[in-house]
């Protein structure tokens, strides 16, 4: 999903139900991940999308010895200017009292 589209469905969101909880949160891990998110009540209860930004994996380098009982360590290489997005859509369940993943391929274009 593209940025343009996002603050389409925010601003949708924003004029059509009830927000709880709305905001953002930086990661440093994998290159530094950044997450907009929205709680609000939708026609299928209470809902969260999560917009995630974060940079495009440019190399893997692996670096592993031979011998018995060595460790194998993967190393990333992030892009500075190349970013990709994914939209995560959560239903809260009531009877596990936490986020269930729904499918969003249907909101993507």
């Amino acid at each position: 999903m593209r940025i343009e589209k996002w603050k389409d469905v925010l601003g949708n969101i924003k004029d059509n139900f009830q927000v709880e909880d709305e905001g953002s949160i930086h990661l440093d891990d994998e290159g530094g991940v950044d997450i907009e998110y929205i709680v609000f009540k939708g026609p299928l209860g209470r809902m969260r999308l999560e917009f995630i930004t974060k940079p495009v994996v440019l190399d893997k380098k692996m670096t592993y010895s031979k011998r018995i009982g060595s460790e194998t360590k993967i190393d990333y290489v992030y892009s500075e200017d190349e970013k990709t997005n994914i939209l995560n859509a959560y239903k809260w369940d009531e009877d596990k009292e936490d986020w269930a993943e729904i499918d969003a391929s249907s909101f993507e274009d």
